[in-house]
């Protein structure tokens, strides 16, 4: 039997979406307050959604303790509280979009969550506003 199992979670960090390229003007003209020079915050909520076939002798898909675990370490803890233009990476070439976000943490889940199950991420960027990879 194939089925998915969806993990929720959340964490707050702040970001400005901005080119460094483009004059101030150009980054508000497409941004919008979003390129507020001063960094602004959001409470992302995440959903994890895990598709594969259930265990024929336990009857589960996947372990939720462990799924919570790797949710947890790898991204709450990671992003909580945190600027995500100044302190990753990713986001030093990379505007930290919704979009953008949800691939990176989708990025990191692969690599903690075994192949043999499928992947998506949702990200909740504002109750009204979210993106999900893949799509």
């Amino acid at each position: 039997m194939r089925i998915a199992i969806i993990r929720k979670a959340h964490f707050n960090a702040a970001h400005k979406l901005h080119i460094a390229t483009w004059s101030e003007e150009r980054n508000f003209e497409v941004f919008g307050k979003c390129a507020n020079p001063h960094y602004h915050g959001h409470n992302y909520e995440i959903e994890v959604k895990v598709t594969g076939d259930v265990d024929p002798e336990t009857g589960i898909l996947i372990n939720l303790k462990e799924l919570k675990q790797i949710i947890r370490l790898h991204v709450e803890d990671k992003f909580d509280h945190r600027n995500l233009n100044e302190e990753f990476e990713e986001f030093k070439t990379d505007v930290p979009t919704a979009e953008n976000l949800c691939y990176v943490i989708w990025n990191i889940l692969r690599e903690q969550i075994e192949a043999k199950y499928d992947l998506s991420v949702r990200l909740w960027e504002t109750p009204r506003n979210s993106v999900e990879y893949p799509a």
